[in-house]
């Protein structure tokens, strides 16, 4: 097999003996990429034929398409090949190290454009906040609050001197750097694996205080929060993004808090695990994660079935076994699942299928018996194991889920602005041939106040309905809180008569998690109601205004109505708090308790103090951040509608020869194109 090596001139890493089936899987977002390109040609084409005031409008629809990004989060267990999955979806074997461990708490996002062009900016990396780094000094992360507030001194200690650790060495390496350092960021024109390794992999100590060099691995890795990487990909149809996370596992806790919030920003969700160990109710940090989500937004990809000795066999278990565990788990048992080896993927990118190990190739005859359809035949070696990876099959559900969700509702989204912007325009013509018969005498200026008036009421009453449901939600979730900790309280102090003080309580908080899921997707439900109520209430009084200004001419518009933003997961339900630890923690506090009321008591503080976070993340940052996203929706939109209005404006004054305007033969086309766009923006509304 005679391969050629070429090195891509954005990441300057080596793209060596791709497959030419490595497009496989990903037709259904190359289908979506041409509709996106010709809704933005329509775009562009609409602009031209606007007026200044809402081709300020159409540009701003062209950027939201411009800047549309699909993200996808990888998840996974610990040694189950994560890295090595993400560097073979995005088509380079040695994009991101995977071979060195343990790394630090950074979220990697790898941002995939297609071409061959240079990307403007390589890569940029985020820093620590002071307040974040300080929560680590000085309290240990939430591993050293746990401790502290379980009275866990021995093991609180512990933590103390791993930070100390970590200071001295993040020192050491940084020198006088160190604290001007945080809350920055450090941008490239390109990367590569040593500036990669730089940033977000821990490395080995330095001699000398504050010298720099490109070789220096995991320099900065210590204080660095995320690192985003920007690459050029041919093989992807539509820009996409990889998002891989650290983990969930990590002695301070730090990666569960940026792993959840990775998850909060991204639709779709891949959990990765090993062939090997599969998903056990060991891994039940990653459980509760995935566990929030909706099983359309998860996808289970098991790796590492190269290790198998009998694929065929194994792999049918393997599922049963996992999806046994969601449900005992009470995870997201209709999650799909996929098997594949992202070590066989990686071999066929670097040219090096002939260099599989031993067991390696036994699994990969074993698998292929079974996996390989017969339209295969006749491929080459490369085409085939990329085939048996599993990576097209991967490609093909996050396609579908892509498109079928956020894909198609961004499109129909834009298009139905652009709509209510066409038809506007057309209607302005007619405003300047026919004239202005409105039941009212309204100037310009009345105009534009009766806007203003109309735009500040609907924005005021949305966030005042938005807070009062806030408010209801909130009883709700407290109500919830408080009646699990007193269920709570009432077992541990039955516990503490029949079985006394020596044999250790344990209490499954998944009951507090339930009733407050139900709460927030109550909310969700509500909220999304009230979000569509408001929309509708707004467009029908922009359309009597309309009518008020310009007479019946208006009729011709088509005011679309904005569409209500989704309600994000509640994944802080995820995050892991006292009750979930079978361990020394959890002794520890037990040890140091005495009595019957002191268990009490200490026991309603701790739980307090430890769901205090989630609580406040689910009542205030979530809360937040719908309504943030719902009032955004309508204030966008109603700066559309001014654009539209001053346009209407601009034309309703009438001209005093028709027929010119008619024998211009630049107007002709203009209209013409401005009706070819309306027909094509309609079609994608719909």
């Amino acid at each position: 097999m005679n391969m050629q090596a070429q090195r891509n001139a954005t990441t300057q890493l080596r793209a060596t003996a791709s497959p030419t089936n490595m497009g496989a899987g990903l037709e259904l977002m190359a289908e979506f990429a041409e509709r996106a390109d010709h809704l933005d040609r329509t775009l562009q084409q609409l602009c031209g034929a606007t007026g200044e005031s809402t081709s300020r409008s159409v540009e701003r629809l062209r950027k939201s398409l411009a800047e549309y990004e699909p993200t996808i989060t990888i998840l996974g267990q610990v040694k189950s090949g994560k890295t090595s999955l993400v560097n073979a979806m995005a088509g380079w074997a040695d994009l991101l190290p995977s071979d060195v461990n343990p790394w630090t708490s950074v979220v990697t996002s790898l941002h995939l454009t297609p071409g061959a062009q240079r990307a403007e900016i390589g890569a940029r990396f985020r820093f620590m906040t002071e307040r974040e780094w300080d929560r680590l000094l000085t309290k240990g992360g939430r591993i050293g609050e746990l401790a502290g507030r379980a009275g866990a001194e021995s093991e609180l200690e512990k933590i103390r001197t791993q930070v100390e650790t970590m200071r001295e060495k993040s020192r050491k390496r940084l020198g006088k750097k160190f604290e001007l350092l945080l809350g920055q960021e450090h941008e490239y024109g390109f990367f590569d694996k040593n500036l990669v390794e730089r940033y977000i992999c821990l490395g080995d100590d330095f001699d000398i205080e504050g010298e720099e060099s490109a070789e220096d691995q995991g320099r900065f890795a210590d204080i660095t929060r995320s690192a985003d990487l920007y690459l050029n990909c041919p093989n992807v149809p539509f820009r996409m993004c990889l998002r891989d996370t650290p983990g969930v596992n990590d002695t301070f806790m730090m990666r569960e808090q940026v792993t959840i919030q990775a998850i909060r920003e991204s639709r779709i969700c891949v959990v990765v695990l090993s062939a090997n160990q599969a998903l056990t109710s060991v891994d039940m940090g990653l459980i509760r994660l995935i566990s929030n989500l909706k099983s359309r937004d998860v996808l289970i990809f098991v790796n590492r079935i190269d290790e198998l000795a009998d694929p065929q066999n194994q792999i049918p278990e393997i599922e049963a076994s996992i999806r046994q565990t969601l449900v005992d788990q009470n995870g997201p048992t209709g999650a799909a699942i996929l098997f594949g080896s992202a070590y066989w993927a990686n071999k066929v990118l670097s040219g090096g299928i002939e260099s599989m190990s031993e067991l390696s190739s036994a699994a990969l005859l074993d698998w292929a018996a079974s996996a390989l359809a017969e339209s295969s035949v006749g491929q080459s070696p490369a085409d085939m194991v990329w085939e048996l990876s599993g990576l097209p099959a991967l490609f093909r559900h996050l396609s579908e889920r892509i498109v079928a969700d956020s894909g198609e509702a961004t499109l129909a989204k834009i298009a139905n602005s652009a709509v209510t912007i066409a038809s506007s325009q057309k209607v302005a013509e007619s405003i300047t041939i026919e004239g202005n018969d409105a039941p009212e005498e309204l100037s310009m200026y009345d105009v534009r106040a009766r806007f203003d008036q109309l735009a500040e009421r609907h924005l005021t009453r949305l966030m005042a309905d938005f807070d009062a449901l806030t408010g209801e939600y909130h009883t709700r979730a407290d109500r919830a809180h408080a009646n699990f900790i007193e269920r709570a309280t009432h077992s541990l102090i039955e516990h503490l008569e029949t079985h006394g003080e020596g044999a250790v309580w344990e209490y499954s908080p998944t009951g507090l998690r339930m009733l407050l899921r139900s709460a927030y997707n109550v909310f969700g439900t509500r909220a999304h109601a009230l979000a569509v109520k408001s929309f509708e209430a707004t467009v029908t009084d922009l359309a009597e205004l309309y009518y008020n200004a310009f007479g019946s001419v208006v009729g011709g518009i088509q005011i679309g109505l904005p569409m209500a933003p989704e309600i994000p997961s509640p994944v802080a339900l995820g995050q892991t708090i006292a009750l979930d630890f079978r361990d020394g923690w959890w002794k520890s506090w037990w040890r140091r308790t005495r009595g019957y009321k002191a268990f009490a008591q200490k026991f309603q503080l701790l739980i307090a103090a430890e769901t205090e976070d989630f609580m406040n993340q689910l009542k205030v940052v979530q809360t937040a951040e719908v309504k943030e996203a719902t009032v955004r929706a309508l204030g966008d939109f109603l700066e559309e509608q001014k654009d539209i209005l001053l346009e209407l404006g601009s034309h309703a004054g009438g001209v005093t020869d028709v027929q010119e305007l008619f024998l211009d033969r630049g107007e002709i086309e203009r209209q013409g194109a401005l009706q070819n766009a309306l027909e094509t923006l309609t079609a994608y509304a719909a």
